[in-house]
Parts: structure tokens; C-alpha cells; sequence
């Protein structure tokens, strides 16, 4: 049974071409030996020598190819079970020389310039092949790549087609082989493979190997190359969401966007900001349940919008969210169309005027109280919190016999005469480019030469006193006797400290000092529509203006009598 299993392990060829011999080595007894042998015997040994000789001949033809297409198959797996093309490469090149007993393997692609460069270079020893030894017949390559058509030389020195060829000589070229490597019709390199010791080496079977060999890296090559595009795709896909998702996440105004069925489907942070709910309470909800009081404004729109197709742009909407009250958004309805340009869904670009609402009303009331020729001449970061000082001209006007006048009124009535007197005031007072610092009870305070300096600002306080005496003998026209009531003024030029008075909470840009005193004594003493001047004051616009010189008036807080002049009118 031992010897049974042994013999088992030879390859049947073997055992063939052994039995061959043995036969032979018989019949060639029978032929020598002196018993009388039948010829027909003899020679049907002889023929049964012959067969069996043939027979292991061909079973040896079968197994090596067999032994090829297993190895193959092989290959193929491990060629194609791997994206790591060069490595895999490598081990196949090794076992196809082995296989075909190549002296050398390589493996071409065209690069960029169509010139064919070694991928893999590998000898019989499975080791990479040094730049130094890598001559090969580029005739041979050459052809293959012209015709695309595999080429097997048994003896290239002696080959017509080759013999002549200069590189065959020099590096003593013998036996070739080199098949294309085609991706769908396109050739995309070749397989070359040589033995530069011995003639006659390869066989077609050899040419059948390296071709199917071949056919298998070329479609490694293409899923390799799929796969590296796919991949840059992927990375490129990648690094674009990343960035649309950085500026999408980074974009000031909110953006929603909602299915044909007005589900919504994103948000970013600002709309989570604005609206005050988490991504997963917005996203997969419909509009009208995220915000209900809203949806009554927008739906009609959103209807609108599908039907034309078209966006709507600017459309402010004030309503109350429980949270945080009284609400202004400003809405940009677009609709959402795909490559095809057809839509399937609505974007909303959403911002909240809120703020910016309240902030123009506050900017409106100081431009009431500063002329908006100074206003855009201020610099906030020049506004110092310490105070500046500066030499400025302080104006007071006070109505005159509005406290009798209140005793008789209703609230309403009175608030309604006030403000039309303060107006009349503050007007006159902006039309100089004058700043109105406060309205104390029924008296406005003003002063000029400041923020913005100002060449000629006593003369516009002066002026500004006139107009507002003006004005009043225009509203005497549209109102009953009993509130015909006056404006007593002083005027005073002087130094003051000018700056942000108060907290980060509140602050008041106005002016601090002596001078705000005496301009405000002078009109405590200054009668019904009467303009007084302080000497000080006097000074700078003399040339300008008829005046009359009165005593010396006495006030509270100076221990010394202040110079005033009555201003009548403009030179």
C-alpha cells in the first residue's frame, strides 16, 4: 500500500514515459536474445513504446497547462482582489517568469507623454531588475504597439525581422516575447518578457500564458484607475461639502430649505439662531408646524412662488414669537430646481431686522436731535469716555408761561402744545448743524462746535435763537391765544468737557462745565422771546448782528455780575 501511495505522487507522464522504457529495454531484449520470438510480438512492443512515448508527451503538454491555468487563475484572484496594483504586480510578474522560464519580466505603461515607462522589472531570481540592466529590444516593442499584436521571436539574432536591429545585437537579445495590454481597444502598455541565454525558450503556450496574463492585469490597470478616480472624486466631493458645509454654517442670514410638501430638509446655525429651535426640532417637520404664527404670512407666498416659478425677494413680516415678543424677518423665497431645472422644493433665506429695526428708530431719534450733517461726521471711536475739552457755544430756550398754561390743560393737550414748541426748537437748532443735548421739562439745551468743529458756531447759536422766535410767530397763527406762549434764550461761549457720560448700558454724549452753567442762568434772566447774549459770546459775532447793551445782571452761582447783550437781529 506504501509503494502505492508513493507511486501515486509521480506525475502521470512520468510514470508513462518510465513505463516506455521499460518496454523498450524489453523489446530490444526479445531482439537480441536466441529464443524464438515472434517478430509481430517484437514489433508490437515496439509500437506500444511509441504510444506510450507520445502519450507522456502529451500528458506532460496537458499538466504543464493545466499547471498554467491554475496558476492563472490564481493570478487573476490576486490581481483582482487588490487596488494596490504595484504590489500584486510584482508577485505576478514572478510567477508568469517562472512559468514561461523568462530569464527577465517587465511590465510598460504609457505615461502622460505616450513614452513607455517600467512599471514592474523582475528576473528569474524574483528580484527587481536595477536600472543598469533594463535594455530591451524597443524594435520588438515597437511593433507590438504599432500593430497591437503579441510577437514571439524563438532566436532574435536570427529572426529576419529582427536580426538587423542594432539593440538586438548589442545586448545579444535571443528569445522574446511581448503581448499589448489593451483597455477596451485602447493600448495602455505592454508585457515584455526575454531570455537572453537560450534559444528557442518560448512557445506559443508561453505567448497563450502571457497573454491571458495580460488581459487579467489590464483590467486590474482599469479598476485601478476607476477606483483612483473615484476616489479623487470622492475626496473632491468631500472637501466641497466640507467647504459648503463651513459656508453654509458661517453665513450670517438663515437658510431653510423644504420639499415640494413643504417638509424641510436643512437649516443651518443662524436659522436655529433666528427661529430659537434645535436642528432636530426643525429639520424634517413642515413649515407651518415649526413657526404656526408665521406660516399664515409665508404659505401665500410660498403658493405664489410656485406658481410663477419665480423668487420673491424682500419681504419683511412682523409677528410675535412667545419667546422673545414682537419680531422682524426679512424673507427671500426661491425656488429649489435640481440639474434638469425642475424644482423640487423652495429655499429660504431668512434674516432678522429685529435689532437693526430698533437701531434705525434710535438712529431716526438722534438724527432729530443732531443734524445728520454731523452725525455723518462722527467717528465712534474718537468719542472718548474721559471727555474732551473744547471751546464750544452753549444755547438755552426755555418756553415761557408754560407752567400756568399746564395748570389749565388736559395731560393730552398739553403734551401736544409742548412738543410742537420743542420741535419748532430742536428744528432750528439742526438746521445750523447744531447738537441737541437734552430737552429738560419745556427748555431745550443745544450747543454747536462740536462733535464737528465749526468756524463761525457763535453766529449759528445766534442765528438758531432768531429762528426759533420765527417759528413761534408761525405757530401763534395755528393756535388759541391761551397757548400762544415764548421762548426766552441765552447764549454763552465758553470752554466745556465733551464726551460719553454714564455706563456700557447707557451713555449720553453732552457737555459738562461752567460755561453749560451760565448759558443756562442767562436765560433763567431772559424774558418772553427775548435772545440774551453773554459778553463772552458777544465778541465773536459783533460785526454780525444789532444788539442792545443791557446792565449787568446778577446770577446764581457767579459771585460777580455777568455782561449781557439783547440780540434784535442780523447786520
Amino acid at each position: 500500500m506504501a509503494e502505492e501511495k508513493e507511486k501515486s505522487k509521480i506525475p502521470l507522464q512520468d510514470q508513462m514515459l518510465t513505463l516506455s522504457r521499460q518496454i523498450g529495454r524489453v523489446s530490444s531484449t526479445l531482439r537480441t536474445t536466441t529464443a524464438n520470438v515472434p517478430r509481430n510480438v517484437t514489433d508490437e512492443l515496439s509500437l506500444l513504446e511509441g504510444q506510450l512515448y507520445k502519450m507522456s508527451r502529451s500528458a506532460a503538454a496537458f499538466e504543464e497547462e493545466h499547471n498554467n491555468m491554475v496558476a492563472l487563475t490564481s493570478i487573476s484572484q490576486m490581481v483582482n482582489s487588490s487596488l494596490e496594483v504595484d504590489e500584486v504586480l510584482r508577485i505576478a510578474m514572478d510567477t508568469v517568469v517562472k512559468m514561461i522560464n523568462a530569464e527577465r519580466g517587465f511590465l510598460m505603461l504609457k505615461d502622460g507623454e505616450n513614452a513607455m515607462t517600467i512599471r514592474t522589472a523582475r528576473n528569474w531570481e524574483q528580484e527587481s531588475i536595477n536600472s543598469k540592466e533594463t535594455s530591451t529590444s524597443q524594435t520588438v516593442i515597437n511593433r507590438v504597439i504599432e500593430s497591437g499584436e503579441g510577437i514571439l521571436t524563438t532566436n532574435a539574432q536570427e529572426d529576419p525581422r529582427f536580426g538587423g536591429q542594432e539593440s538586438i545585437i548589442a545586448h545579444n537579445m535571443r528569445s522574446i516575447l511581448c503581448v499589448p495590454l489593451k483597455v477596451k481597444t485602447e493600448l495602455i502598455g505592454v508585457i515584455y518578457a526575454d531570455n537572453r541565454i537560450r534559444s528557442g525558450i518560448f512557445t506559443e503556450a508561453s505567448r497563450s500564458v502571457l497573454s491571458t496574463f495580460g488581459n487579467q492585469v489590464a483590467i486590474a490597470i482599469e479598476n485601478a484607475r476607476l477606483f483612483t478616480s473615484l476616489r479623487h472624486t470622492l475626496e473632491e466631493v468631500t472637501e466641497l461639502k466640507n467647504l459648503m458645509d463651513n459656508i453654509f454654517a458661517s453665513i450670517a442670514s438663515g437658510v431653510i430649505t423644504a420639499d415640494v410638501q413643504d417638509q424641510i430638509t436643512l437649516c443651518n446655525k443662524a436659522a436655529e439662531a433666528i427661529i430659537g429651535q434645535s436642528a432636530p426640532e426643525i429639520v424634517g417637520h413642515q413649515l407651518d408646524k415649526i413657526i404656526p404664527s408665521l406660516a399664515a404670512d409665508i404659505l401665500p407666498y410660498l403658493a405664489t412662488m410656485r406658481e410663477t416659478n419665480e423668487p420673491i425677494v424682500d419681504l419683511e413680516i412682523n409677528h410675535n414669537i412667545p419667546e422673545r415678543g414682537s419680531v422682524d424677518w426679512r424673507l427671500n423665497l426661491s425656488p429649489l430646481k435640481d440639474v434638469n431645472e425642475i424644482t423640487q422644493g423652495v429655499a429660504i433665506v431668512l434674516d432678522d431686522l429685529t435689532e437693526r429695526k430698533a437701531l434705525e428708530a434710535q438712529r431716526r431719534l438722534f438724527e432729530r436731535m443732531v443734524s445728520p450733517a454731523v452725525i455723518r461726521q462722527i467717528d465712534p471711536n474718537s468719542l472718548r469716555m474721559d471727555g474732551k475739552r473744547n471751546n464750544i457755544t452753549i444755547l438755552f430756550a426755555d418756553i415761557r408761561g408754560f407752567t400756568s398754561f399746564s395748570e389749565k390743560q388736559s395731560p393730552e393737550k398739553l403734551v401736544s402744545v409742548l412738543n410742537r414748541y420743542l420741535a419748532a426748537a430742536a428744528e432750528a437748532v439742526l438746521d445750523e448743524e447744531g447738537t441737541v443735548d437734552k430737552f429738560l421739562g419745556d427748555a431745550v439745551m443745544a450747543w454747536y462746535n462740536a462733535p464737528v468743529p465749526q468756524t463761525d458756531h457763535t453766529l449759528r447759536a445766534v442765528r438758531t435763537a432768531l429762528a426759533i422766535r420765527g417759528a413761534i410767530e408761525k405757530l401763534y397763527l395755528e393756535l388759541p391765544p391761551e397757548a400762544q406762549l415764548g421762548f426766552g434764550v441765552g447764549i454763552h461761549y465758553g470752554e466745556a468737557i465733551l464726551g460719553l457720560i454714564g455706563t456700557e448700558k447707557k451713555l449720553e454724549y453732552t457737555a459738562i462745565g461752567d460755561s453749560v452753567n451760565t448759558a443756562k442762568r442767562i436765560q433763567e434772566n431772559s424774558n418772553k422771546n427775548q435772545i440774551l447774549i453773554s459778553e463772552d459770546a458777544y465778541i465773536h459775532v459783533k460785526k454780525h448782528i444789532y444788539v442792545d447793551k443791557l446792565d449787568s445782571i446778577n446770577v446764581k452761582g457767579k459771585s460777580k455780575p455777568i455782561k449781557v447783550y439783547e440780540v434784535l437781529g442780523l447786520r
